[in-house]
Protein backbone atom coordinates (compact mmCIF):
# COMPACT_ATOMS: atom_id res chain seq x y z
CA UNK A 1 0.00 0.00 0.00
CA UNK A 2 1.11 3.81 -0.59
CA UNK A 3 1.63 5.91 2.90
CA UNK A 4 3.15 8.75 3.84
CA UNK A 5 6.68 8.09 5.36
CA UNK A 6 8.53 10.87 7.67
CA UNK A 7 11.77 8.79 7.61
CA UNK A 8 13.11 11.11 9.94
CA UNK A 9 12.38 14.53 10.90
CA UNK A 10 12.19 17.33 8.48
CA UNK A 11 11.75 14.92 5.81
CA UNK A 12 8.61 12.83 4.11
CA UNK A 13 8.59 10.71 1.35
CA UNK A 14 5.54 8.69 -0.35
CA UNK A 15 6.25 4.71 0.11
CA UNK A 16 4.78 1.30 -0.94
CA UNK A 17 4.78 -0.26 2.40
CA UNK A 18 3.20 -3.51 3.84
CA UNK A 19 -0.63 -3.63 4.01
CA UNK A 20 -1.28 -3.83 7.85
CA UNK A 21 -3.32 -7.24 9.38
CA UNK A 22 -5.44 -6.67 11.77
CA UNK A 23 -3.92 -7.77 15.39
CA UNK A 24 -6.49 -9.00 18.58
CA UNK A 25 -9.09 -6.41 19.26
CA UNK A 26 -8.11 -4.49 15.99
CA UNK A 27 -9.79 -3.39 12.70
CA UNK A 28 -8.58 -2.89 9.03
CA UNK A 29 -9.61 -0.05 7.63
CA UNK A 30 -9.70 1.31 4.39
CA UNK A 31 -8.98 5.33 4.43
CA UNK A 32 -11.07 7.41 2.90
CA UNK A 33 -10.42 10.34 4.07
CA UNK A 34 -7.26 11.76 6.23
CA UNK A 35 -6.45 15.12 6.69
CA UNK A 36 -3.32 17.28 8.14
CA UNK A 37 -2.98 19.60 11.38
CA UNK A 38 -0.78 21.43 13.34
CA UNK A 39 -0.01 18.73 15.53
CA UNK A 40 1.28 16.88 12.29
CA UNK A 41 3.93 19.74 11.38
CA UNK A 42 5.50 19.04 14.69
CA UNK A 43 5.77 15.95 14.62
CA UNK A 44 7.04 16.21 11.04
CA UNK A 45 9.56 18.79 12.45
CA UNK A 46 10.81 16.50 15.74
CA UNK A 47 9.10 17.80 18.70
CA UNK A 48 6.45 15.71 19.16
CA UNK A 49 7.78 13.29 22.01
CA UNK A 50 7.57 9.80 21.27
CA UNK A 51 7.75 9.41 17.77
CA UNK A 52 9.98 7.21 16.44
CA UNK A 53 11.59 7.62 13.07
CA UNK A 54 10.56 6.20 10.06
CA UNK A 55 7.02 7.21 11.12
CA UNK A 56 3.40 7.19 9.42
CA UNK A 57 1.97 9.75 10.61
CA UNK A 58 -1.89 10.97 10.36
CA UNK A 59 -4.16 10.77 13.48
CA UNK A 60 -7.62 12.85 11.64
CA UNK A 61 -8.97 10.47 9.48
CA UNK A 62 -12.09 8.00 8.41
CA UNK A 63 -12.72 5.20 6.26
CA UNK A 64 -14.48 1.51 5.77
CA UNK A 65 -13.94 -1.15 7.66
CA UNK A 66 -12.27 -4.38 5.78
CA UNK A 67 -11.32 -6.99 8.03
CA UNK A 68 -11.30 -7.54 11.86
CA UNK A 69 -9.94 -9.78 14.04
CA UNK A 70 -11.38 -13.02 15.19
CA UNK A 71 -12.04 -11.88 18.86
CA UNK A 72 -13.97 -8.34 17.29
CA UNK A 73 -17.65 -8.44 17.71
CA UNK A 74 -18.47 -4.12 17.69
CA UNK A 75 -17.50 -3.81 14.54
CA UNK A 76 -17.57 -5.78 10.71
CA UNK A 77 -16.28 -5.14 7.40
CA UNK A 78 -18.15 -2.20 5.31
CA UNK A 79 -19.24 -0.35 8.90
CA UNK A 80 -17.64 3.59 7.56
CA UNK A 81 -15.96 4.37 10.65
CA UNK A 82 -13.93 7.57 12.07
CA UNK A 83 -10.82 7.56 14.17
CA UNK A 84 -9.66 9.14 17.28
CA UNK A 85 -6.18 8.66 18.25
CA UNK A 86 -5.50 7.58 22.10
CA UNK A 87 -6.22 4.23 22.91
CA UNK A 88 -4.91 3.24 26.37
CA UNK A 89 -3.97 0.42 28.12
CA UNK A 90 -6.92 -0.03 30.07
CA UNK A 91 -5.84 -1.15 33.84
CA UNK A 92 -4.11 1.58 34.81
CA UNK A 93 -6.01 4.24 37.15
CA UNK A 94 -6.45 7.85 34.57
CA UNK A 95 -7.63 4.98 31.76
CA UNK A 96 -10.29 3.39 34.61
CA UNK A 97 -11.59 6.79 34.79
CA UNK A 98 -12.13 6.98 30.63
CA UNK A 99 -8.99 9.56 30.57
CA UNK A 100 -6.94 7.10 28.41
CA UNK A 101 -5.52 10.59 26.96
CA UNK A 102 -3.24 10.29 30.17
CA UNK A 103 -2.65 6.88 30.16
CA UNK A 104 0.56 5.96 32.59
CA UNK A 105 1.84 3.33 29.74
CA UNK A 106 2.11 6.26 27.17
CA UNK A 107 4.01 4.71 24.29
CA UNK A 108 4.25 0.82 25.69
CA UNK A 109 2.16 -1.31 23.44
CA UNK A 110 3.02 -3.99 25.08
CA UNK A 111 0.64 -2.69 27.52
CA UNK A 112 -2.19 -1.96 24.79
CA UNK A 113 -1.03 1.57 24.82
CA UNK A 114 -1.20 3.41 21.51
CA UNK A 115 -1.12 6.60 20.27
CA UNK A 116 -2.47 6.32 16.45
CA UNK A 117 -0.52 8.62 14.16
CA UNK A 118 2.43 9.60 17.58
CA UNK A 119 3.63 6.26 18.44
CA UNK A 120 1.93 3.84 16.09
CA UNK A 121 1.17 4.32 12.26
CA UNK A 122 -1.14 6.43 11.56
CA UNK A 123 -3.93 7.34 8.72
CA UNK A 124 -1.94 8.76 6.32
CA UNK A 125 -1.82 5.83 4.37
CA UNK A 126 -3.99 3.69 2.04
CA UNK A 127 -4.96 1.10 5.29
CA UNK A 128 -4.19 1.33 9.10
CA UNK A 129 -5.04 -1.56 11.66
CA UNK A 130 -6.34 0.01 14.90
CA UNK A 131 -8.25 -0.69 18.38
CA UNK A 132 -11.64 -0.62 17.95
CA UNK A 133 -11.50 0.86 20.79
CA UNK A 134 -10.57 4.07 18.79
CA UNK A 135 -13.26 3.69 16.22
CA UNK A 136 -16.76 5.10 15.89
CA UNK A 137 -19.64 4.07 13.49
CA UNK A 138 -20.34 7.47 11.29
CA UNK A 139 -23.90 8.60 11.61
CA UNK A 140 -25.64 7.68 8.24
CA UNK A 141 -25.91 11.17 6.94
CA UNK A 142 -22.20 12.29 7.38
CA UNK A 143 -19.51 11.89 4.84
CA UNK A 144 -16.28 10.46 5.19
CA UNK A 145 -14.92 13.91 4.79
CA UNK A 146 -16.97 15.31 7.28
CA UNK A 147 -15.86 12.17 9.73
CA UNK A 148 -12.26 12.85 9.75
CA UNK A 149 -13.42 15.81 11.68
CA UNK A 150 -14.00 13.22 15.15
CA UNK A 151 -10.91 13.95 16.54
CA UNK A 152 -11.21 17.71 16.19
CA UNK A 153 -14.67 18.05 17.18
CA UNK A 154 -13.56 15.60 20.20
CA UNK A 155 -11.04 18.10 21.15
CA UNK A 156 -12.74 21.52 20.85
CA UNK A 157 -15.93 19.72 22.78
CA UNK A 158 -13.81 18.31 25.54
CA UNK A 159 -11.79 21.88 26.23
CA UNK A 160 -15.30 23.48 26.69
CA UNK A 161 -16.31 20.86 29.01
CA UNK A 162 -12.95 21.24 31.01
CA UNK A 163 -13.81 24.89 31.22
CA UNK A 164 -17.63 24.44 31.80
CA UNK A 165 -19.10 26.37 29.35
CA UNK A 166 -22.79 26.73 30.42
CA UNK A 167 -25.73 29.05 29.11
CA UNK A 168 -25.42 31.99 29.38
CA UNK A 169 -21.63 32.69 29.83
CA UNK A 170 -19.83 34.99 27.53
CA UNK A 171 -16.72 33.54 26.18
CA UNK A 172 -13.70 34.47 24.21
CA UNK A 173 -11.78 32.01 22.01
CA UNK A 174 -8.14 32.96 21.08
CA UNK A 175 -6.60 31.31 18.03
CA UNK A 176 -8.98 31.72 14.61
CA UNK A 177 -8.07 28.21 13.21
CA UNK A 178 -10.04 25.03 12.46
CA UNK A 179 -9.62 24.11 16.48
CA UNK A 180 -11.16 27.80 17.01
CA UNK A 181 -14.11 27.81 14.58
CA UNK A 182 -15.30 24.43 15.74
CA UNK A 183 -14.83 25.43 19.50
CA UNK A 184 -17.09 28.99 18.94
CA UNK A 185 -19.71 26.81 17.14
CA UNK A 186 -19.97 24.24 19.98
CA UNK A 187 -20.10 27.97 22.33
CA UNK A 188 -23.64 28.23 20.32
CA UNK A 189 -24.88 24.58 20.83
CA UNK A 190 -24.41 25.10 24.67
CA UNK A 191 -26.31 27.98 24.85
CA UNK A 192 -22.88 30.79 25.16
CA UNK A 193 -24.27 34.21 25.14
CA UNK A 194 -21.24 36.64 23.51
CA UNK A 195 -18.51 34.99 21.79
CA UNK A 196 -15.10 37.02 20.82
CA UNK A 197 -12.86 34.73 18.62
CA UNK A 198 -9.22 37.02 18.72
CA UNK A 199 -6.71 36.07 15.97
CA UNK A 200 -3.08 37.54 14.92
CA UNK A 201 -3.29 38.64 11.35
CA UNK A 202 -6.20 36.52 10.36
CA UNK A 203 -8.37 39.06 8.69
CA UNK A 204 -9.67 36.25 6.18
CA UNK A 205 -10.49 33.36 9.06
CA UNK A 206 -12.13 36.32 10.86
CA UNK A 207 -14.36 37.12 8.36
CA UNK A 208 -15.43 33.12 8.01
CA UNK A 209 -15.65 33.36 12.13
CA UNK A 210 -18.73 35.65 11.56
CA UNK A 211 -20.55 33.52 9.58
CA UNK A 212 -20.36 30.44 11.94
CA UNK A 213 -21.60 32.38 14.72
CA UNK A 214 -19.60 34.26 16.12
CA UNK A 215 -19.98 38.25 17.45
CA UNK A 216 -17.20 39.70 17.60
CA UNK A 217 -13.33 39.24 15.84
CA UNK A 218 -10.31 41.23 17.06
CA UNK A 219 -7.38 40.99 14.88
CA UNK A 220 -4.71 41.59 16.81
CA UNK A 221 -2.31 42.80 13.88
CA UNK A 222 -5.06 45.57 12.85
CA UNK A 223 -5.72 46.91 16.72
CA UNK A 224 -4.56 49.94 17.63
CA UNK A 225 -4.61 49.83 21.64
CA UNK A 226 -4.15 47.66 24.60
CA UNK A 227 -5.73 43.97 23.24
CA UNK A 228 -6.38 43.04 26.70
CA UNK A 229 -8.27 46.08 27.12
CA UNK A 230 -9.94 46.03 24.26
CA UNK A 231 -11.19 42.20 24.47
CA UNK A 232 -12.26 42.99 27.95
CA UNK A 233 -14.20 45.90 26.84
CA UNK A 234 -16.56 43.90 24.48
CA UNK A 235 -17.60 41.91 27.33
CA UNK A 236 -18.40 44.92 29.33
CA UNK A 237 -15.09 45.64 30.48
CA UNK A 238 -15.28 42.51 33.37
CA UNK A 239 -13.70 40.29 31.00
CA UNK A 240 -15.05 36.73 29.67
CA UNK A 241 -16.55 34.17 32.03
CA UNK A 242 -14.63 31.11 29.71
CA UNK A 243 -11.99 31.65 27.90
CA UNK A 244 -10.28 29.02 25.35
CA UNK A 245 -7.00 29.27 23.76
CA UNK A 246 -5.97 26.98 20.67
CA UNK A 247 -3.25 29.11 19.43
CA UNK A 248 -0.57 27.47 20.85
CA UNK A 249 2.21 30.23 21.46
CA UNK A 250 3.17 31.75 25.13
CA UNK A 251 1.26 35.13 24.37
CA UNK A 252 -2.04 33.35 23.65
CA UNK A 253 -1.75 31.63 26.72
CA UNK A 254 -0.77 35.12 28.93
CA UNK A 255 -3.56 36.80 26.93
CA UNK A 256 -6.07 33.89 27.79
CA UNK A 257 -5.30 34.40 31.39
CA UNK A 258 -6.05 38.46 31.24
CA UNK A 259 -8.88 38.33 29.21
CA UNK A 260 -10.86 36.36 31.70
CA UNK A 261 -13.03 37.81 34.88
CA UNK A 262 -12.20 37.70 37.95
CA UNK A 263 -13.33 33.96 39.23
CA UNK A 264 -13.30 33.20 35.29
CA UNK A 265 -12.20 29.86 34.05
CA UNK A 266 -9.32 29.59 31.39
CA UNK A 267 -8.99 26.29 29.33
CA UNK A 268 -5.32 26.35 27.48
CA UNK A 269 -5.39 23.83 24.78
CA UNK A 270 -2.78 24.72 21.68
CA UNK A 271 0.52 24.43 23.31
CA UNK A 272 1.01 20.02 22.80
CA UNK A 273 4.29 20.39 22.51
CA UNK A 274 7.44 21.50 24.36
CA UNK A 275 9.09 24.98 24.63
CA UNK A 276 6.45 27.44 25.29
CA UNK A 277 6.87 29.37 28.63
CA UNK A 278 4.21 31.56 29.85
CA UNK A 279 5.22 34.47 31.46
CA UNK A 280 2.76 36.01 33.86
CA UNK A 281 2.15 37.80 37.54
CA UNK A 282 1.46 35.06 39.95
CA UNK A 283 -0.97 37.64 41.02
CA UNK A 284 -3.54 37.94 38.05
CA UNK A 285 -4.09 34.12 38.73
CA UNK A 286 -4.63 33.88 42.31
CA UNK A 287 -6.14 37.61 42.80
CA UNK A 288 -8.18 36.65 40.04
CA UNK A 289 -9.08 33.89 41.81
CA UNK A 290 -8.91 31.96 38.52
CA UNK A 291 -9.93 28.53 37.47
CA UNK A 292 -6.78 27.25 34.74
CA UNK A 293 -7.51 24.14 33.00
CA UNK A 294 -5.18 22.48 31.05
CA UNK A 295 -6.85 20.10 28.56
CA UNK A 296 -5.71 18.19 25.81
CA UNK A 297 -6.50 15.30 23.51
CA UNK A 298 -10.05 13.81 23.49
CA UNK A 299 -10.99 11.17 26.66
CA UNK A 300 -13.79 9.48 27.16
CA UNK A 301 -15.59 8.45 24.15
CA UNK A 302 -16.32 12.56 23.45
CA UNK A 303 -15.60 12.13 20.03
CA UNK A 304 -18.98 9.79 19.44
CA UNK A 305 -20.79 12.90 20.66
CA UNK A 306 -18.91 15.16 18.53
CA UNK A 307 -19.64 13.53 15.39
CA UNK A 308 -23.16 13.81 16.64
CA UNK A 309 -22.85 17.70 16.74
CA UNK A 310 -21.87 17.60 13.20
CA UNK A 311 -24.66 14.79 12.42
CA UNK A 312 -27.47 16.98 14.21
CA UNK A 313 -26.22 20.58 12.22
CA UNK A 314 -25.03 22.18 15.45
CA UNK A 315 -21.13 22.49 14.02
CA UNK A 316 -20.16 23.26 10.31
CA UNK A 317 -17.19 21.46 9.42
CA UNK A 318 -18.13 22.07 5.68
CA UNK A 319 -16.92 25.30 5.44
CA UNK A 320 -13.40 24.37 6.82
CA UNK A 321 -12.47 21.96 4.59
CA UNK A 322 -10.87 24.27 1.61
CA UNK A 323 -8.40 21.80 -0.58
CA UNK A 324 -8.58 18.28 -1.78
CA UNK A 325 -5.78 15.87 -2.85
CA UNK A 326 -4.63 12.95 -3.65
CA UNK A 327 -2.34 11.32 -1.16
CA UNK A 328 0.74 11.14 -3.82
CA UNK A 329 0.25 15.08 -3.72
CA UNK A 330 0.99 15.08 0.24
CA UNK A 331 3.98 17.58 -0.60
CA UNK A 332 1.67 20.04 -2.35
CA UNK A 333 -1.81 19.28 0.91
CA UNK A 334 1.60 20.32 3.44
CA UNK A 335 2.79 23.32 1.76
CA UNK A 336 -0.58 24.61 0.95
CA UNK A 337 -1.47 23.52 4.87
CA UNK A 338 1.96 25.56 5.83
CA UNK A 339 1.06 28.72 3.95
CA UNK A 340 -2.76 28.81 4.40
CA UNK A 341 -2.78 29.05 0.19
CA UNK A 342 -6.43 30.10 -0.75
CA UNK A 343 -7.66 30.51 2.55
CA UNK A 344 -6.46 26.56 3.53
CA UNK A 345 -8.23 25.50 7.00
CA UNK A 346 -8.03 21.57 6.46
CA UNK A 347 -6.74 20.31 3.61
CA UNK A 348 -8.17 16.67 3.07
CA UNK A 349 -6.14 13.62 1.09
CA UNK A 350 -7.94 10.74 -0.31
CA UNK A 351 -6.15 7.87 -0.70
CA UNK A 352 -8.07 5.76 -3.22
CA UNK A 353 -8.52 8.71 -5.69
Amino acid sequence: MKAVVFPQPNEFEIRDVPRPEPGPGQALVKVKSTTICGTDLRVLAGLFPGVKYPHIPGHEWSGEVVAVAPDVTELSPGDRVAAEPHVGCGRCVPCMNGLYNLCEHYGDVSKGHAHIGFTVPGGLAEYCAVSVKALHKLPANLTYDQGAFCESLGVALYALERAGVEAGDNMVVVGPGAMGLVAVQLARARGAAKVVLVGFNDGPRLALAKKLGVDETVDLAELKEDPVAHVRGLLGGKGADVVIEFAGTASAGQQALLFARRGGRVALCGATSPGKELQIDLSVIVRGHLNIFGSVANPKWICRRGLEMISRGYVNVDALMTHTFKLEQFGEALETFKSRTGGAYRVMLHPED
